[in-house]
Formats: C-alpha cells, structure tokens, sequence
C-alpha cells in the first residue's frame, strides 16, 4: 500500500505540480513587473514624485486608487476582509468589492488620460492591455475633469493628501453658475440695466424724458424763472411824491 503512494506515478504528479507551480511563479513575476512599470509611466503623466511608488505591492493600488478619487484605504479595507472572512467562505465578497472599486478607478484615470469610458470594459478583461495602452501613448494628464459622483461621499471620495501625489482639483467659486445670454450685456457695461436698489430704498424720481434730476436741486427748492425773461422796469421819472391840491379861492 505504501508502494502504490509513493511510486512512480506519484512523484511523477507531484514533478508535475512543482513545475506548475514554478511556471506560475514565474508568469506572476512577469506580470507584477510589467503591471508595475505601466503604472510608473501612467504615475508619471499624473504628476506623482517618486517612481519607487509604482513598484511596492499593495501601495502602487493605493496610489491608483487615489488618482481614480476613491479612498485609498479602501484598498487596505477590502484586503483585510478578504483575509480575515475568507475562513468562513464570504472573503470572495471582499475580493470582488476590490475588483469593482478598481475598475471605477481606471474609469476615472482614463478620463483624465483622455479616454473615453468605453475603455474601462478592456481594463475588465486585459486590465495589462490597458496600463500598458495608457503608459505609452501620447494622452496628457488632464485632472481638470468633471468631479465623480461619488465625490460627496465620505466613504468612497477620497480625502487623504499625501505629499507628491496629486488630489483632484475642487471646482473654482462660481461652478456651474449659468452665464449671461447671448447678447445680453454684464452689469456695468454699456447697455446694461442698472442694478436693483437695495430693500426698502426708494429710487430717485425720473422726469418725463427719464433724465434723473441733478443732485444739488433738494425737494421743495424755489425753480429758478425761465431763461430769457426779466421783470419789468419802472417808469423813468421823479421819485418824490406829488404835492397835495391847492385849498378853493375865498370869496
């Protein structure tokens, strides 16, 4: 009996899964290299400071996920669960929680590297493919991309700053206030309405042409006569006052 375990067929199964086993390494090896060298070339369009980032496991993800706007923990929360409830047959939760919040992350990585959204389909399937699309072609890093949906998030939105990795920008003072219609002039230009006088103000009174009445007239001022006519002169003559009549004769 103890022949037939250890015989021949058997150490030949188990060459066989040693030299599995040692391929398998070794294609893992071969794919942790290039995945990790993509990734520094794609760390280099985004601006990150220091390639060593791309090469260290479980962080460059973490990086990844930064540049995507996802919570870099959330890298860390998803491995911790997949480790720690993988005895009890629900860490396969976790590890397919990790591979959706991938894949929304190289969505948000391939707008910024002006691709469309489509692309995010090949990260799915040949997520190799398109790091090493992204890595060497001639797309810029654009971080000046429409924020994510789940920015507002606390959960999901990332709010960690760390020094050389740069943070989606926030949206300037005025986002997505409506302009002017076309023609329509800004305040203070030519043409434009005067502003709303503040509550409880009264406007200044407007003559029948419009014109507002200069500021030096104050209400109840005497107007001034019309141009062009004086008062009449008097008489020329004495000045002194006419004498009284004569008494009647006597008789």
């Amino acid at each position: 009996m103890y022949d037939d375990v250890y015989g021949p067929d058997s150490s030949a199964i188990l060459a066989l899964a040693g030299l599995f086993a040692f391929f398998g390494l070794l294609i893992g090896v071969v794919f942790y290299v290039l995945g990790s060298w993509f990734l520094m070339k794609i760390f280099d369009k985004a601006g990150v400071q220091g390639r060593w980032r791309a090469w260290v496991p479980v962080y460059n993800m973490m990086v990844f996920f930064k540049l995507g706007d996802l919570s870099p923990w959330l890298v860390l929360y998803g491995l911790g669960g997949a480790l720690l409830l993988s005895w009890i047959g629900i860490g396969y939760v976790f590890s397919l929680a990790i591979a959706v919040l991938s894949a929304m992350a190289a969505y948000r990585v391939g707008l910024k590297l002006q691709k469309e959204g489509a692309w995010v389909v090949l990260y799915v399937f040949l997520s190799l493919v398109w790091l090493g699309i992204n890595a060497f072609d001639k797309s810029r890093w654009n971080p000046n991309v429409a924020p994510a949906t789940w920015a507002g998030n606390g959960f999901l939105g990332d709010r960690t700053v760390w020094d050389g990795v740069p943070t989606q920008p926030a949206a300037a003072p005025g986002y997505g206030q409506a302009a002017p219609a076309y023609g329509q002039p800004a305040a203070g230009q030519p043409g434009a309405y005067p502003p709303p006088p503040a509550p409880g103000a009264y406007p200044p009174p407007a003559d029948a042409t419009g014109a507002f009445p200069p500021a030096g007239d104050a209400p109840g001022a005497c107007p001034p006569p019309p141009g062009g006519t004086t008062p009449p002169a008097p008489p020329a003559g004495d000045d002194r006052p006419p004498a009284p009549p004569a008494p009647p004769a006597q008789p």
